[in-house]
């Protein structure tokens, strides 16, 4: 029997509400005990002293760009990466080459998943055919073949009686519609923040209202159809406050938010770095602000990095033209933990929104260190300081605006069905 040994962490299980000091064991692939000076002979043995253990992350939001765009990044690459940032599972979104809109596609990505990743992969299908926001997908096929949710990310679904059709369909799968939501004849060009940042860099601005009224649509519309919505990347204080409301009116709605929305104002683009482009952009720092107030009272459910790796010579161009988008997985934890640092969240709620509300969202294993749950763990250490160096990571690409950075809290080891696949002073073990 293949058994690991936990020892002596801060076991921190959002499942349980347990938060104490324990040694934890899994077991053939799966949590067997956990618990104070556990006595187990013939397991491996992983020190934990001065770290904490929780359940491995869960990323509702990322892109992997297999199949099409493997210079960018591909599902072995991407799977180490996230590992290497402490994420047993991610959920991938449609915008591949072809498009995830065929249940041929959704199983090319999890065979290749089972192949590639030590992460566990479940793919997001399109909800449109070719993400062209005009005729569904086939929601019931999609599902069967292993989608676990559909979103056109990426696009937006402009038209409202689609949209309509869309959540309602939904219903008879009981997946969720994620949504991208912004305006695009609003957004029209703009490429940053609209404010006083875009008037200082001379470029176009894209403005919250371009994501409050997508929010607001299509809020009321899950309110007609009764389906279930998440919201995507949300960056406004207007879309919160939405969210807010909708939660309050018994709405199954719920919200996710990245790490530099988390912590990046419009001001980080003042250098026109195309490594601060995001779609939505980077805002103010009153959205920053109520975002975070949000994550910490729950209004807004998980933490999602939007990992969307681009080569270098797509991002070495013009503010304007270059693709938005940056990686996320091996920054996640030493940037979020900002929030822990100025305690506007304990550390067990900042575990609950990087795993366990995951997967009451999307029904994805994992979440929780009972007994009986899936090995997927993670071990993190919240003083370690540690610059980090894209070049050295694990994605293809190089996108960051934390290149050269010190951050403060870094992933120690990573453990997915009971196999220690990551370890920070021995890097990715397996495949």
């Amino acid at each position: 029997m293949a058994r690991l040994l936990i020892r002596g962490g801060r076991v921190l299980d959002p499942s349980s509400e347990r938060d104490e000091r324990a040694d934890l064991l899994v077991q053939d692939g799966s949590i067997a005990d956990v618990g104070p000076d556990l006595e187990v002979r013939g397991a491996e043995v992983v020190d934990a002293d001065g770290c904490w253990v929780a359940p491995g992350f869960i990323d509702l939001h990322t892109h992997l760009r297999e199949p099409g765009q493997e210079y960018k990044e591909d599902l072995g690459s991407g799977g180490r990466a996230a590992v290497a940032g402490g994420f047993t599972s991610v959920t991938c979104m449609a915008n591949t080459d072809p498009v995830n809109d065929d249940p041929a596609v959704t199983e090319y990505i999890l065979n290749r998943a089972r192949t590639d990743s030590p992460a566990k992969v479940f793919p997001i299908a399109a909800a449109t055919l070719g993400l062209d926001g005009e005729v569904m997908t086939e929601m019931a096929a999609l599902a069967a073949a292993g989608a676990v949710a559909f979103s056109d990310d990426g696009r937006t679904i402009s038209d409202a009686g689609v949209m309509r059709r869309v959540l309602e369909y939904s219903k008879l799968v009981d997946v969720p519609v994620v949504v991208h939501a912004e305006d695009c004849a609003l957004r029209g060009d703009g490429v940053v923040n609209e404010g006083p940042v875009s008037t200082r860099l001379g470029l176009p601005g894209n403005p919250c209202l371009a994501e409050d009224i997508l929010v607001a649509r299509d809020l009321m519309l899950t309110e007609l159809t009764g389906a279930r919505l998440h919201v995507a990347h949300i960056s406004s204080a207007g879309s919160v406050e939405l969210v807010r409301q909708a939660r309050e009116r018994g709405l199954s709605v719920t919200a996710e938010v990245t790490p530099h929305h988390l912590t990046l104002t419009d001001e980080a683009t003042l250098g026109y770095d195309t490594n601060t482009k995001m779609a939505p952009p980077l805002r103010s720092v009153v959205d920053v602000e109520a975002c975070r107030k949000a994550l910490s009272e729950g209004v807004i459910d998980v933490v999602a990095t939007d990992h969307a790796p681009h080569a270098v010579h797509e991002k070495e161009v013009d503010f304007a033209d270059a693709p938005p988008g940056v990686l996320g997985f091996e920054t996640a934890f030493g940037v979020v933990m900002d929030l822990v640092r100025e305690d506007e969240i304990s550390p067990l709620e900042l575990m609950r929104r990087m795993s366990t509300n995951a997967t009451r969202i999307m029904k994805v294993p994992g979440g929780s260190l009972a007994p009986g749950s899936p090995g997927d763990v993670v071990i993190l250490d919240p003083e370690r300081r540690w610059v980090y160096d894209p070049a050295k990571g694990y994605s293809k690409s190089r996108n960051s605006p934390w290149a050269g950075q010190e951050l403060t809290g870094r992933v120690v080891a990573t453990v997915v069905d009971g196999r220690l696949v990551y370890h920070c002073d021995r890097g990715v073990l397996v495949p």
